[in-house]
């Protein structure tokens, strides 16, 4: 049943390194284990992103993608690994990378089949899907959402980084969000050319939609065609995460937030004490995207500063990232010093 299930792709199956690891494929050391099992499905995909290992034009090692090595595997051997990892509860989700190609559709969904025959893991497919229907069958099939990756934030750093119709991808988003709202998903990349105000502006749209977003970091990787560009500055992404966070639980609107000529968050509109209260846990700074997805290392060093952490902060990293984010921002005056230190007065 599996195998027949299985027939009808050729492309190649690959295991983030990680994974591979946390169930037991590999000896591979890790210092945070990946909560979702990662899974590439495809060869060096059609579609030219300027910042991706696996663009047709890149030059990066194809069992690359961002910062992971993604070593090969058997599509049974990957079905198997996922059903038994899910089962004894070291990973609690699986999220299928689809690179583009003329098989790209097909081969989603009987990976999707064959793993929601034999598991109830929840699977999540990240695809460049064209048409409501490929969308719908996936969703049938057993996928719980479909992630549309959007990466670049406005239309014209969209086509200039994608080299793809940004009206066209949006107008598929959207649609798909009013037909499956919940199930649908997308990635925003920070460091591509946009102001936070752009990037926080796409995402409280995406909110209102329903639609969960996962947020990651630029990540320059050498053969591609934006090798040579700089990774945002820590401070900036800080910004975003905070506002994207408080975007999500309902904390603080869109209109309430002030940024400044350049684009640059300023002011969340609350008072110091209040905000480092709501911020004290750290799950602002932690990785967003699917339920129970960390993405270990994704953009980072295992020694380097976190963009996303990837696991629960302990209370002396939460104190001082929110210490640290306070002193980027512009208060209102209150006479009284918090426990992050004199407040600010706005400009």
């Amino acid at each position: 049943m599996l195998r027949a299930l299985l027939e009808p792709s050729e492309l190649t199956w690959r295991l983030s390194s990680g994974t591979a690891s946390v169930l037991g494929l590999t000896r591979a050391p890790t210092a945070v284990p990946p909560t979702t099992a990662y899974v590439m499905l495809g060869d060096r995909c059609a579609n030219d992103c300027a910042f991706c290992a696996q663009a047709r034009s890149s030059r990066a090692s194809e069992d690359a993608l961002s910062r992971v090595i993604w070593p090969p595997i058997t599509g049974e051997q990957a079905v198997a690994a996922v059903t038994d990892g899910f089962a004894r509860h070291t990973i609690r989700r699986v999220c299928l990378q689809i690179t583009g190609g003329p098989e790209a559709h097909l081969s989603a969904l009987s990976a999707v089949q064959a793993i929601s025959s034999v598991s109830p893991v929840p699977v999540c497919v990240s695809i460049a899907a064209s048409t409501q229907g490929e969308i719908a069958q996936l969703l049938s099939a057993g996928a719980e959402r479909v992630t549309l990756a959007l990466d670049a934030v406005t239309p014209t750093l969209f086509e200039h980084v994608k080299k793809r119709s940004w009206a066209a991808t949006w107008a598929c988003l959207q649609e798909a969000a009013n037909r499956y709202p919940s199930h649908i998903g997308t990635h925003l990349i920070a460091g591509l050319g946009e102001t936070e105000e752009q990037l926080v502006t796409l995402a409280s749209e995406l909110f209102r939609l329903q639609v969960s977003v996962g947020l990651f970091a630029f990540t320059p990787v050498r053969g591609t065609r934006m090798e040579l560009n700089a990774p945002p500055a820590l401070d900036r992404y800080r910004r975003v995460q905070a506002a994207l966070w408080l975007l999500r639980e309902g904390l603080v609107q869109r209109e309430e937030l002030r940024f400044d000529d350049c684009g640059t968050l300023r002011s969340l509109s609350m008072e110091r004490n209040a905000l480092a209260e709501l911020l004290r846990s750290g799950e602002a700074f932690r990785t967003r995207g699917c339920p129970d997805c960390n993405r270990p290392y994704y953009n980072e060093r295992p020694s380097g500063a976190h963009y996303n952490y990837p696991r629960p902060l302990t209370q002396a990293e939460a104190d001082r990232e929110v210490s640290s984010l306070l002193e980027m921002l512009d208060f209102a005056t209150t006479g009284s010093e918090g426990a992050y230190g004199q407040a600010h007065t706005i400009v």
